[in-house]
Order: C-alpha cells, then structure tokens, then sequence
C-alpha cells in the first residue's frame, strides 16, 4: 500500500520542467507577499540586514524580462553538461563503451562474476544510458548462460548502475552537472565561491569498493538464495564474444588512453607540469581541475576516435560529428529543464529569499545544536525520501541546493561535503524508485524471465540493495566526517574561517 501511494504521488506531480516554471511564478508571488510583510535577517557574516525583494514591481517586470536570456546562457550546469557529452557521445556511438563492457563482463572469472557486474555498473554510469540498455540485460543473459538466475544478474547490475550511481573511479556528465547546481546555490552566500566538477572524487574513489563488495554479498547472500533455482521458459543463451575487428578498436583504444593517461602525467606531476597553477606550482587551483570538464571531453573523443578507427565503426569526419549530435538529441527535454530551473534558482537569488531562508533555518539548525554527524545523517535520509517520488537528480538538486547549501554554509559546512551527502541519499533509493527515468525498462526485463513480474517483484528484489547500500554508506561518511577528511581536492568538510 505504501509502495502503491508513493508511486501514484510521483505520478501526480507535473513534468519536471513544468514544476521548476510553477516554482519560478510561486517565488515571484511569495517575493511580493514577503517584501510586503517585512521579512529580513541578518547575514551572520557581514552582520548586514537582508531584506526580501519584490519582483512583483515594475523593476521586478523589468529584470524578469532583461535577463530571462542570461539566466538561462549563463547557468553553470549547461555548458558544462553539453560539452562532457560531446566527447561520451563519440565513445558510445563508436561502440566502444558497450565493447568495453562486454569485455570486463565477459573476461570474469566465474567465482568473480557478480563481482564484476556489479564494480562494471558502478563504472558505467559515467555514461548511464548503457548501463541500463546495455549492462543489466547482458548480466541477466550472463547469469542464465552459467546456471544461476537471471533475476540475480538483472539485481546485480541494477545495483551497480543506480544504486552505486555516487561512486565511481572515473568521473561523469553528473560531476559537472551536480557541482555547477552546487556552486550557483553557494553564490547566494559567496559570489566568488567555486565548486570544481571533481570535487567529490575522494569519497566517490572508496565509494566504488565499498558498493562493490556489499553488492555482491546482497546478491549472492540474500538476493539469489531468495529467487531459488530459475524455472522459467528463458532458455540458456550464450552471450556474443568479441569480434576481431572490436577486439582491434579496444586495442586502439588502450594504446591511445596510455598515451593521453602519460601527456596528463606530464602536465600535471612534475613541478614544471603545464596544467599546474602558474603562480603557486600547485594542483588546487590550477587549470587540470578548471578544466576537468574539457579534459572529459578531450579524453572520450581520444578514446572513441581511437577505437572506432580500429574497429571501423569511425571512417570518416562526418561519422564522429554524427556521433557529436546524436548525443545532444537526447538533451532535448534536459535543456527545456535547464530553462526553468535557471529561472528559477535567479529568482531565488535577486528575491533574497534562499538567504534569509537560509539564515533562519541555519538560526534553528544551530539552536538544536545536532551536530555534523546526525545533522548530515538526517540530510542523506531526506534525500533519499524525496527520490522516491522524483526520481532526477539534477532536479532535485535545483530545487535543493539553493535552500540547503546556503544554510550549511552558514553554519560552517562546505558546499562539497553537502553534495555528497545529497548524492548518498539520491543513489540508495534510485533502485526502488518507481520516478527513476529507467525503471520501467527494467521492470520489462525482468518479465523477460517471470512473466508474472512487475514493480513489486523489482522493489522486493532491490529492497535488499537498498538497506545494505545506506547502511553501509552511512557508516563510511560518518568515519570520513569524525576522521575530517577532504571529500576531494580542494573540498574540505568546513569553510576556512573568515
């Protein structure tokens, strides 16, 4: 029943970007009503007053109008997500990403398949999409062809690609998406405040083994025990190898990441590297991490030209332009996202509304005198709840991060250690979601093998994941958080003083 009422709730809401223009007229409307009213406070930093600002005026009218453009070119989350796409568009559409799956997937000892499905979902949601259309169905064919259940290797999988989608050794269109969300919501309190796209590359490094491990002891100590012997009319396939030419464009491929992996080593490791910072010869601001985003997409069209000329899925200029705008086609409904949202998070901030909501809610957050540990704990929870009836992450996190991150910040907690804790609680409950944009392609691979299954049959197999995945992610982000260490470069848990 609960399932049931949590599912036709997401249901009911409107389309995410409908919701963002709803929110962006309701903060012009409460702007006018709370600048009417008087509400002010006082910036705990400056000691400034800061009072609401009405964009129900004429001046209001005014800059809603001058600015819709700007707000819109100018949201730090775009650009950075079309460009990363640009490079993980060749990668896929070269085939390399999918043969680079089925290698790792393929090439697994047997006592170390679910070991290997797991950590290869875990990696693949660098580039989502073929996690879910590629790895999960190929786990469940995998698990069938040597004798276990395939609804073990669709778990199996699921839970690496959505459940582990916060731990990674590689980083992915998200990384710039979520910390650009992060630095415009840090901005309300710190225009100068930056939040570099790998900012939580620490945390997600460890993250990776830790899912790893606990996916594979879900599955094989309480998923597959539970799912019994298979009995269904799926009959054993066997999955397609390699061929010589793909086999070729992964060896292409290797060679070019070695050569691409030893011109960053230079540019960054010695002293004299030139991706270093000029004027302190260090890593922390320096242009590698600015330029992380760019290095993504260098690095994928490297990789993927690489490939696709070795396995001749790339013969000339036009196929990797093809490539190029085949993965911008599936941007489509993410910019008329990005529209909204950038109207609304710019509203937020010219109202002066996410500042004082932030002052008083850091006034009684401080008040309750909680502390980091179960202040964040609380944090991760609530994330996880509000996935259940909207499954974007990106998304939420508009909606989120101009309240919560500016509170934090008052209180002392860095924007990056907050983003973790949003992406913990946004990664554990995807697997449940019925709002996840891919649950519905999962719930038909599931009926591949029990004609019977539906979203129950998922949420009982993944339920499981879900638990061990927050316990176990809770337990390693309070040791980080006792034992102060940065959740990744230049992201310490605490603002400097000052």
């Amino acid at each position: 029943m609960a399932l049931t009422a949590i599912e036709r709730a997401g249901n009911a809401l409107p389309h995410p970007a409908t919701l963002f223009a709803l929110m962006a007229l309701g903060v012009v409307l409460l702007s006018g009503l709370a600048a009417r009213l008087g509400l002010e406070a006082r910036h705990p930093g400056t000691g400034e007053v800061v009072q609401v600002v009405s964009l129900l005026s004429t001046a209001g009218l005014h800059r809603i109008l001058t600015e819709m453009v700007d707000n819109f070119t100018g949201f730090a989350p775009l650009g950075t997500v079309f460009v990363a796409m640009l490079g993980i568009g060749i990668a896929e559409s070269s085939g390399f990403l999918g043969a680079f799956l089925r290698l790792l997937v393929l090439s697994a000892p047997r006592r170390l398949l679910t070991l290997v499905v797991v950590f290869a979902g875990v990696l693949s949601n660098t580039a989502s999409e073929v996690g879910y259309v590629l790895l999960v169905p190929l786990a469940g064919t995998l698990f069938l062809a040597v004798g276990r259940h395939p609804l073990a290797g669709l778990a199996a999988a699921f839970a690496g690609v959505s459940g582990g989608y916060s731990a990674n050794l590689l980083l992915g269109t998200i990384d710039p998406l979520l910390a650009g969300l992060s630095q415009e919501a840090a901005r309300l309190v710190d225009p100068a405040y930056v939040v570099n796209p790998a900012c939580n590359y620490y945390f997600m490094a460890v993250s990776t083994l830790l899912i790893a491990v606990v996916g594979t002891l879900v599955t094989e100590r309480l998923v597959e025990p539970r799912l019994g012997r298979y009995a269904g009319t799926e009959e054993d396939g066997a999955v397609e190898s390699l061929g010589a030419e793909e086999r070729r464009g992964l060896w292409f491929a290797a060679v070019a990441s070695a050569v691409f992996a030893l011109v960053l080593a230079l540019a960054t490791i010695p002293p004299w590297g030139i991706l270093r910072d000029p004027e302190t010869g260090g890593l922390l601001h320096s242009p590698f991490l600015s330029g992380i985003v760019a290095l993504i997409f260098v690095g994928a069209v490297v990789v993927g030209v690489a490939y696709g000329v070795g396995a001749r899925t790339i013969r000339s200029d036009a196929d990797v332009m093809r490539g190029m705008g085949k993965s911008i086609e599936t941007l489509g409904v993410y910019t008329v996202l990005v529209f909204f949202a950038a109207q609304f998070v710019a509203y937020f901030g010219w109202t002066n509304l996410g500042l004082v909501v932030a002052v008083e809610g850091a006034e009684l957050l401080r008040a309750a005198d909680l502390g980091v540990v179960p202040l964040m704990l609380a944090f991760v929870l609530l994330s996880a709840v509000i996935n259940l009836v909207m499954g974007s992450a990106s998304a939420k996190w508009a909606i989120m991060a101009p309240v919560f991150i500016p509170m934090f910040m008052l209180l002392g907690y860095s924007p990056e250690m907050v983003q973790v804790a949003y992406r913990i609680g946004d990664s554990v409950s995807n697997i449940v979601s019925p709002m996840m944009s891919y649950f519905a392609l999962i719930v038909a691979f599931f009926e591949r093998y029990d004609r019977g299954a539906g979203i129950g049959t998922v949420i009982a197999t993944m339920l499981p994941y879900t638990l061990a995945f927050l316990v176990g992610w809770m337990v390693l982000f309070t040791a980080w958080l006792l034992l102060g260490l940065p959740v990744g470069p230049g992201a310490p848990l605490v603002l400097a003083a000052g």
